[in-house]
């Protein structure tokens, strides 16, 4: 089979086009498979990091506002759809898939000049724009949340799949889970909070956790911290070094999968592979969605946990120290709702999300 996947942007882009790369691989080892995106995002490090071929093209995110940053940027997205041609001409690919962002339009309209047949994966709970505008134009819709289905009325066919994720529920021993939190340099008889804000940090999230550390309001709770490399030294600078208890503060989490497997409660941002994973490792939550982003999607996405009991939601203007706290307390105090809600999380969960995507890909490719 040869394949091209427009992944552009972010890592929730990215990444769930790595997964299918990866199970295509798994299952025809001899498949040729090509990554399209731009020379902006990360994917020109995690696509060749994977062992996938990059070709990049011109895109950005269509903008009606007339400016002359905004003509620009859009008279080379409409250049980049002719390079994406130029691409598939060349590769001749079976399918062309598409995991999110700008990107997609370039690579699915190049596709369909040569009658080349197209899927995309949505993982967010609110479609964003490129897949709107697609939706007819696709021959399959794969979501990752049930939930973003009627807000895609014109697609010809839609599938939940899930969204692919590495992280896995894992049950540890208490022995085990005392090992790896003494590691951490914590104790193992009080709850754990994990906190982060995305690969590169939440400067609303961390600015709130220094108050509740610096204040000292986390006596019955220890936090596990990742404020992301950039704001690190910041944070560190701010925080009383020598008073500092029940806290690990770190640039970035690389054991992620552990962490969150032997945390309590987790607070964070509500990106589309954040809500995957939790619902996987069945962790109860409270999110702080990052505002201004396309069509609202964090806030969609914090939604699908809410409105299922798993959940809580703050949105970032009305973060405080103290509102904070208080969610924090009234979840880890009571454990049966801690258990509750982490159960209510795993009822989401779908973990044959690669056999789903794969089977869909095949009844194109046949």
């Amino acid at each position: 089979m040869k394949v091209i996947i427009a992944a552009a942007g972010t890592g929730g882009h990215i990444n769930p086009g790595i997964a299918i790369a990866n199970k295509i691989k798994k299952e025809e080892p001899n498949s040729e498979i090509i990554f399209i995106g731009t020379k902006r995002g990360l994917e020109n490090d995690l696509v060749p990091r994977a062992g996938y071929e990059l070709k990049t093209v011109e895109a950005y995110g269509l903008n009606k506002k007339i400016t002359l940053q905004n003509i620009r940027n859009n008279i080379k997205t409409v250049k980049g759809i002719f390079q994406a041609r130029k691409i598939i001409k060349q590769f001749k690919p079976d399918i062309v898939i598409g995991t999110g962002g700008y990107i997609c339009a370039s690579a699915v309209l190049a596709a369909k000049k040569y009658k080349i047949p197209a899927i995309l994966h949505e993982s967010n709970a609110n479609p964003g724009k490129a897949v709107k505008m697609l939706a007819k134009k696709v021959d399959t819709i794969m979501l990752g949340f049930k939930e973003a289905k009627s807000r895609i009325p014109k697609a010809k066919n839609i599938i939940l799949t899930g969204t692919p994720t590495k992280i896995k529920k894992i049950e540890y021993s208490k022995q085990k889970r005392d090992e790896i939190i003494k590691k951490i340099g914590l104790k193992g008889d009080i709850p754990i909070i994990l906190v982060f804000g995305g690969s590169q940090g939440a400067k609303a999230i961390n600015d709130t956790i220094l108050k509740i550390i610096n204040e000292k309001i986390n006596k019955n709770y220890q936090i596990i911290w990742s404020t992301g490399p950039i704001q690190y030294d910041i944070v560190k600078q701010k925080v009383n070094q020598k008073e500092l208890e029940n806290v690990k503060i770190l640039p970035y989490i690389y054991n992620m999968e552990e962490i969150m497997n032997i945390s309590d409660l987790i607070i964070a941002r509500s990106g589309a592979m954040t809500i995957t994973e939790i619902a996987v490792i069945g962790k109860p939550a409270i999110f702080i969605p990052l505002p201004y982003v396309s069509q609202n999607h964090q806030e969609y996405n914090a939604r699908v946990l809410k409105d299922i009991g798993a959940a809580k939601l703050i949105l970032n203007k009305e973060l405080t120290a103290q509102k904070l706290n208080i969610e924090v307390q009234n979840i880890i105090n009571n454990k049966e709702k801690l258990k509750k809600m982490g159960e209510n999380a795993q009822k989401i969960a779908i973990l044959d999300v690669e056999d789903r995507i794969y089977k869909e890909i095949k009844k194109i490719v046949k």
